[in-house]
């Protein structure tokens, strides 16, 4: 199991006895399920650990064997389970003193090492990304049925409330959901919904989740739209392309670095020792420079500062947001979520990026495109464009 194979290279590079996972997201990476019960709290109820021989599922005696039975998918064995009362401890404490001094895992815990969730989620495995592909596909379908029936003197909070109702139809939760309408999408980026009607456009963005994989992405519908809203779409579109060819260029870029393998006290010199090359991805930040480079050259010169621009997706809305130097290496394949923005416009979709493919995944083939070119890039991708209603 390659989520399995990370964790052996973990345990066995910081010489620990094992690694424990209680935050939904990392649990839901390794089990395929939920051990979720309080929404507001920042750990499930349970915690799964590894060995190097062997998972363990960690829980009081109200959870463990609904959890086992229920919310470990992905599990080819079952594992070891490990109970306790529910009234004499919490599962912190009964982390600790199960697992020793020698571990690590994704919550605070006295003397634990803190483990980095995120990297280790990276990049996708092949049952992630097909998991993936059918919440991309349920997402796009669920937002465009609604967008599809609305008219301009809905409101925004009317249309959110559809779109609860359509993404849970479909087992989806929608942790980010923004309804803009002409009168405040131009004024802010995160156009929470409120009792405005659209008038003459509105921008639908969402963010869904389930089995906590997260997938956004973002619909135009225009009525009587301004003459600026086409304009400012395409320069939008513009820089999401170019975000994706510049994802897939450093994510297939090598930068050479010369390691010595002289002996300590030795001068690190072909001379004096052999050498090794190692090859290293490029970054977030590297990324982000061809955005930054990308709204100048569309005419939306420092367009950038009024929003962040996105990042790779997953087990997390963004597993990391691209800001410059970012040090996030960028990995493929795995999602990867845009959203740049133009005043009023904005272009967003979840697209899954490997060494030499696009995949748009919240696409449905029933909503209007543009195609858009990378700047100084032959890249074309095809990306939504604006739906046209007349009331």
């Amino acid at each position: 199991m390659e989520k399995l194979e990370r964790l052996e290279d973990y345990l066995e590079d910081r010489d620990l006895d094992s690694i424990w996972f209680a935050r939904p997201n990392s649990f839901a990476w390794l089990t395929g399920g939920s051990n979720v019960i309080d929404r507001s709290a920042d750990a499930g109820v349970a915690a799964i650990g590894y060995d190097g021989d062997e998972l363990t599922l960690l829980a009081d005696n109200i959870e463990a064997d609904r959890i086992l039975a229920e919310e470990c998918p992905d599990l080819e064995h079952t594992p070891e389970i490990e109970r306790f009362p529910w009234y004499e401890t919490d599962l912190e404490d009964a982390l600790a003193e199960y697992a020793g001094e020698n571990a690590a895992a994704d919550i605070d815990i006295p003397w634990f090492e803190r483990v980095d969730s995120s990297a280790l989620r990276q990049p996708l495995t092949e049952q992630d990304r097909q998991r993936y592909r059918d919440l991309g596909a349920e997402t796009a379908a669920a937002v465009e049925s609604v967008c599809h029936e609305l008219r301009s003197e809905d409101t925004e909070h009317e249309v959110a409330s559809a779109l609860r109702v359509a993404l849970s139809a479909r087992e989806i939760e929608a942790p980010v959901l923004l309804v803009g309408g002409s009168e405040r999408a131009p004024t802010y980026r995160h156009y929470t919904p409120k009792r405005e009607q659209l008038g003459e456009y509105a921008l639908v963005s969402v963010t869904a989740e389930r089995d906590r994989l997260h997938a956004s992405c973002t619909r135009t519908v225009a009525f009587d739209p301004p003459e600026w809203l086409e304009q400012r779409h395409e320069a939008a579109t513009r820089v999401e392309t170019t975000a994706l060819a510049a994802t897939q260029e450093y994510a297939n870029s090598s930068v050479n670095t010369t390691m010595s393998s002289a002996k300590p006290g030795e001068t690190g010199s072909n001379e004096s020792g052999s050498s090794e090359t190692r090859n290293t991805a490029g970054t977030a930040g590297d990324v982000f420079a061809e955005i930054e480079h990308a709204y100048d050259a569309v005419g939306w010169e420092g367009e950038w500062q009024n929003h962040h621009q996105g990042g790779a997706a997953g087990f997390a809305g963004r597993e990391w947001i691209a800001t410059p130097g970012h040090e996030a290496t960028v990995r493929t394949p795995m999602a990867y979520a845009w959203n740049p923005t133009v005043q009023g416009a904005k272009s967003e979709g979840t697209v899954l990026v490997t060494d030499d493919e696009f995949e748009p995944l919240t696409t449905t083939g029933q909503w209007p495109t543009v195609t858009a070119r990378a700047v100084d890039s032959d890249l074309e991708l095809e990306r939504p464009g604006i739906l046209g209603i007349h009331d």
